[in-house]
């Protein structure tokens, strides 16, 4: 049932040819052409661009910083919240 048999070939050659012209058809074809090969190469480019994103990251999977060279201070003990006094920023502008 849904076989595509000879026939059915034979009637769409019919109808294309009725519908664009003998003429316009070798065209057709040659653009479609250009455009799969133009849909190739950027498939392929952006395989190429994911391979070379995953080598990058596994060479950097490895990385790990230097260790201080200095100890860090000792930190201080939390007092509180410090409240920044609120500047109205139009008055801020007139002082200016």
């Amino acid at each position: 049932m849904g076989a595509l048999k000879p026939w059915h070939i034979a009637v769409l050659v019919v109808v294309l040819i009725l519908l664009f012209g003998a003429k316009r058809l070798p065209d057709a074809a040659r653009s479609l052409g250009r455009s799969l090969r133009i849909i190739k190469a950027e498939t392929k480019s952006l395989a190429d661009d994911d391979r070379d994103l995953a080598s990058k990251a596994d060479a950097q999977a490895g990385y790990q910083p230097h260790p201080p060279s200095q100890p860090a201070p000792p930190q201080q003990p939390y007092q509180g919240t410090v409240q920044q006094p609120v500047v109205d920023p139009v008055q801020r502008v007139r002082e200016n």
